[in-house]
């Protein structure tokens, strides 16, 4: 039987709150805040190759950390999107609202996203609120041609993957105050190694904005 649209409306959606454990509860638990460090930039530029840096470093401290990459859940959670506007939309909505669940449980998440356009990061943000961090991986469009770890410029060059982010669609430079790690300039250690004290800092007094 056909269920009701009204039964699917938000009216009919009563979220549990007040009997549940509470986010300090948690962090208080796991000795430490939750955060969302939202690393963004080419394919190619160093994204997870930052964040399993970071990852293996805090979980060397003894700290809770999860990474959410965008390869990884494109081939699961967002196995039913492409690559279109709508499309790219979504994927960030639902990376940003499981990032959001994971850092109100006192999880340190390291996100690894391209995340092209500044409305996308704003997105983000709107949902994260004060735990997110926009943390921009630099290396230009030539570079990451050059390293190409995936073989997808080579793949883009030929035609064989449309909507390719710095070819065929667009990718946004930040235009805030956002944190940069500049690829080109530096090791990926380096750049790794700038983000936890980054993390540090933000974190050393009250919850990080």
């Amino acid at each position: 039987m056909p269920i009701a649209m009204d039964d699917l409306s938000n009216r009919n959606i009563h979220p549990e709150t007040r009997r549940f454990l509470g986010r300090s509860d948690k962090e208080a638990l796991l000795e430490q805040r939750g955060v969302v460090l939202w690393l963004y930039g080419l394919s190619g530029s160093g994204k997870s190759t930052i964040a399993n840096v970071v990852d293996r470093t805090l979980h060397a401290e003894g700290r809770f950390t999860a990474i959410l990459d965008g390869d990884n859940l494109r081939a699961g959670l967002n196995s039913n999107l492409g690559f279109s506007d709508e499309d790219r939309a979504e994927n960030v909505r639902r990376v940003a609202e499981t990032a959001k669940l994971l850092a109100s449980l006192g999880v340190i998440v390291i996100v690894s996203v391209i995340t092209p356009h500044r409305e996308l990061r704003a997105l983000a943000g709107r949902i994260l609120g004060e735990d997110f961090h926009e943390v921009y991986v630099r290396a230009a469009f030539e570079t990451c041609a050059a390293r190409d770890p995936n073989g997808l410029y080579a793949k883009a060059r030929d035609g064989a993957i449309k909507h390719f982010t710095g070819k065929d669609s667009g990718f946004e430079e930040p235009v805030n105050d956002c944190l940069i790690l500049d690829t080109e300039a530096a090791s990926e250690e380096e750049c790794a190694s700038h983000l936890i004290d980054h993390l540090r800092s933000a974190t050393a007094h009250g919850r990080p904005r």
